[in-house]
């Protein structure tokens, strides 16, 4: 599969992740069974300053997109639970980056007291943008869709800090479409990642961390058997 030209913010990401441990590159098992010779954990951006770099990451990624007319929102929602932190910490970065915008998430159970209901935040209305970590099935995605319809208001697109690019399972068998791809045409609603495994494929090879190289071969090798072709 051939690789896009580099791409500064997500050149700029890998390494961060690295170093904040968040990815880290060995034999892990996948929730699909997969051997992945990789790991992304965005549990691991515990911290105040793993926290603001991140949301730094995605502010650009969506200013970006947004200027480029890939993308057009008008509020942020963070679905429960790793959303919420998310879309509370790039609402931050958008703001001190002279776009501030008002964000929402939901809880899992609806409370019954004070001002009730699954929805915290501002009220959700216009084009709202999804901010998540990644989206592994769309079932978060879809959920998500669904309360900000019932609010009133326009699903415009998800944001991620990576994607994997990778086949979706479907009845236990490989589907010929990644998650992504699938919200991009099931669900009509574009995707935006801070980087992707090709993203991560060209920083390797470029070979920055002379440690890392021997990795390289395996996560092609990963890419080859299970990746999908870029739309």
């Amino acid at each position: 599969m051939s690789l896009p030209a580099p791409d500064p913010i997500a050149q700029e990401f890998v390494p961060f992740a690295l170093r904040a441990g968040v990815l880290r590159f060995g034999e892990f098992r996948t929730k699909a069974g997969r051997l992945s010779p990789y790991f992304f954990n965005a549990g691991g951006f515990d911290d105040g300053a793993k926290l603001g770099a991140l949301a730094a990451f995605y502010a650009r990624r969506l200013l970006q997109a947004r200027s480029e007319g890939r993308l057009a929102f008008d509020m942020l929602f963070g679905p429960a639970y790793k959303g919420i932190t998310l879309a509370s910490a790039v609402a931050v970065e958008m703001a001190r980056a002279g776009h501030n915008l008002p964000y929402a998430y939901n809880r899992k159970e609806a409370k019954d007291h004070g001002e009730g209901g699954t929805l915290v935040g501002a009220p959700v209305r216009g084009r709202v943008l999804i901010v998540d970590d990644v989206i592994s099935a769309g079932t978060s995605v879809r959920e998500s869709i669904a309360m900000i319809r019932a609010a009133g208001a326009v699903p415009a697109g998800v944001a991620i800090a990576l994607d994997r690019q990778e086949r979706a399972t479907q009845d236990g068998a490989d589907a010929p479409w990644s998650a992504v791809q699938f919200v991009e045409r099931e669900l009509d609603l574009p995707v935006v990642a801070v980087a992707t495994l090709a993203d991560l494929l060209q920083w390797l090879r470029a070979g920055a961390d002379a440690s890392l190289a021997e990795h390289a071969a395996a996560v092609e090798a990963y890419r080859a058997r299970y990746g999908v072709a870029a739309d």
